[in-house]
């Protein structure tokens, strides 16, 4: 994110704007976990299909035991992503859409020939707890990732799902009201509502900043 929170700028077209080590980091994350989960409007603006990071990154996977590929998880509320984004045209690994039931049934019906499951979890909005409880059961899930966007980001952080944040803060101001945060959607109104993280570790490289933060009840946990 830049120094002021933001993920984009206020027009959403610059949205990648880290280092090349910003994105080292991401494959080697990715190399941890089971499954990757993104919004379905990150993924259509990216174009991005989640993959593995190439061959170092799939050597790392296999001798941590872990498939070759990454699971790949797209969260779109609506049903709104489109059949023919690029995601689907790449066929390395399964991708699984979890959605609500205010998707169409026309759009469901597409959306079944080109992903390999589809999840309807929730009314109006998605019942994460559930949905990871059907990845882990059905999917052998133990570890997944989080790419974003920032109301995927909210809607994880408000359902206590959050375990352990990778941010990268770079050292740029964006402004704009419309620019979307690291946690956008409907937030908290109440501070004793936010999610409460503490620092886990803090390096510097060139002009940026990684941190990893950890949720507060894991903390406490781990030193019982």
């Amino acid at each position: 994110m830049s120094a002021d929170g933001k993920i984009a700028t206020a027009n959403q077209v610059v949205h990648s704007f880290g280092s090349a080590r910003d994105r080292q980091q991401l494959y080697e994350l990715r190399a941890t976990a089971d499954v990757i989960l993104c919004g379905a409007r990150t993924l259509e603006m990216e174009g991005a299909t989640l993959g593995n990071g190439g061959e170092t990154y799939r050597r790392l996977r296999l001798r941590r035991g872990l498939a070759e590929f990454p699971l790949r998880v797209i969260v779109s509320g609506s049903g709104s992503i489109r059949p023919d984004a690029a995601i689907f045209h790449c066929r390395f690994s399964p991708i699984i859409l979890l959605t609500t039931e205010r998707a169409p049934a026309r759009r469901l019906a597409a959306l079944r020939r080109v992903a390999d499951a589809v999840l309807v979890c929730g009314e109006q909005s998605l019942d994460f707890p559930t949905a990871l409880r059907i990845l882990r059961r059905d999917w052998n899930v133990r570890r997944l990732l989080c790419e974003g966007g920032g109301e995927l980001n909210n809607a994880l952080f408000r359902a206590g799902l959050v375990d352990e944040i990778h941010l990268t803060v770079c050292l740029r101001i964006f402004g704009g009201a419309a620019a979307p945060s690291i946690a956008g959607g409907t937030g908290c109104a109440r501070l004793a509502d936010a999610a409460r993280f503490r620092v886990r570790s803090v390096k510097q490289h060139g002009d940026e900043i990684f941190l990893v933060l950890r949720r507060e009840e894991k903390l406490k946990a781990a030193a019982a």
